[in-house]
């Protein structure tokens, strides 16, 4: 799994011009399924977040976590996100994993990050989804599962 987590003041997703999922202060979190995840996968990806300290304490150093705010998440699958651009211009996107299998995984990591007592927004899994977010400081964050 892939995620690109951005620390956000507030994040909207819109689909057909319908609110499907938001947070306040919070994180935004792109997440891209690839074919050897599993459910295990899933849910320690969302443990790690719920703990990532990103967020400021009295001292203004990044030593407290997106629980430790009361913040939340929102949360949008992102296939592009295994998009291979080694050659020509455009991209191919065979390392995601096929449909069926990222929309189950995308479902555990939502109910894993539910589970660590997190509130979850989300984004419509496979629809054109319009995202509109101020981003905090800007921290932004990617996170591989498949990196040592």
């Amino acid at each position: 799994m892939r995620a690109i987590l951005q620390r956000v003041t507030r994040a909207t997703c819109t689909v057909d011009g319908r609110v499907t999922g938001q947070t306040g202060p919070g994180l935004l979190v792109l997440l891209g399924v690839a074919p050897e995840d599993t459910p295990e996968t899933a849910q320690a990806l969302a443990a790690k977040i719920a703990k990532m300290r990103l967020f400021a304490d009295e001292a203004g150093k990044m030593n407290r976590s997106v629980l430790d705010i009361g913040g939340g998440v929102l949360s949008v699958s992102q296939f592009t996100l295994f998009a291979d651009t080694r050659r020509g211009n455009r991209p191919g996107f065979s390392s995601a994993a096929p449909p069926e299998q990222a929309r189950a995984l995308y479902a555990d990591f939502n109910a894993a990050l539910r589970a660590c007592g997190l509130p979850v927004g989300e984004g419509v899994f496979g629809a054109h989804m319009s995202l509109d977010l101020t981003n905090d400081g800007p921290v932004t964050l990617v996170l591989d599962t498949a990196q040592p």
